[in-house]
């Protein structure tokens, strides 16, 4: 990947992730919580979002490493529970929210290519963005609705367990990363999560017709 094309691949993640956040923030107020309004965070201006560990130096080190599965992430926008009107069914819908905005970009960045594929190459620099659009909002709906806390998808899957059980569960956000970033690093008994991550995206890019 040259740097032109590296560069274009993290400012669509980078606005990706914030599009993700921002959701978050929205769903959470249509629940009763205004703390990321309040917070300033219900904007699409990067500096307010961008993290520079998780949304430059970690998905540049993955471009430049030649990965074939990239991602990174904003800052999460601040969501206080106690505000929300139905607790845990609010925490795990709020944080639907954000892997299902990915999913709705990648689904209009499909049609747009597909709408597109007459008068356009496959090989144009248009149809390459626009597929860069579609693989990264797949790649950050995946990767966040892994059941792995802190993700998101650790907040659905809490909900099907009693109230003891996921209050242990998501205890374990301290150090979910350390767990992920392992388990892409080290397969475990035949288990890679890199390559779980890399069929569901084949899998959703099928779907797509991409």
């Amino acid at each position: 990947m040259d740097l032109l094309s590296g560069i274009i691949t993290i400012a669509i993640l980078v606005f990706s992730a914030i599009f993700h956040e921002v959701a978050h923030g929205y769903a959470a107020e249509r629940f009763g919580d205004p703390t990321a309004r309040l917070a300033g965070r219900l904007t699409l201006n990067p500096k307010k979002h961008i993290d520079p560990l998780m949304s430059i130096l970690l998905p540049l080190m993955l471009i430049l490493s030649g990965s074939p599965v990239i991602f990174g992430a904003a800052k999460p926008v601040p969501i206080d529970p106690f505000n929300l009107k139905e607790g845990r069914k609010d925490i795990a819908l709020v944080a639907l929210s954000g892997p299902l905005t990915n999913v709705i970009i990648a689904v209009l960045g499909a049609v747009i290519i597909h709408a597109t594929s007459a008068f356009l190459s496959p090989l144009s620099p248009i149809q390459n963005i626009l597929f860069t659009i579609v693989n990264l909002n797949l790649l950050l709906a995946i990767f966040n609705l892994l059941p792995i806390p802190p993700l998101d998808g650790s907040k659905v899957f809490a909900l099907l367990l009693p109230q003891d059980m996921a209050n242990a569960y998501l205890s374990l956000s301290s150090i979910g990363f350390f767990i992920i970033f392992f388990l892409l690093l080290f397969p475990v008994g035949g288990f890679s999560l890199g390559s779980i991550i890399f069929n569901l995206l084949t899998f959703s890019l099928n779907l797509l017709g991409i």
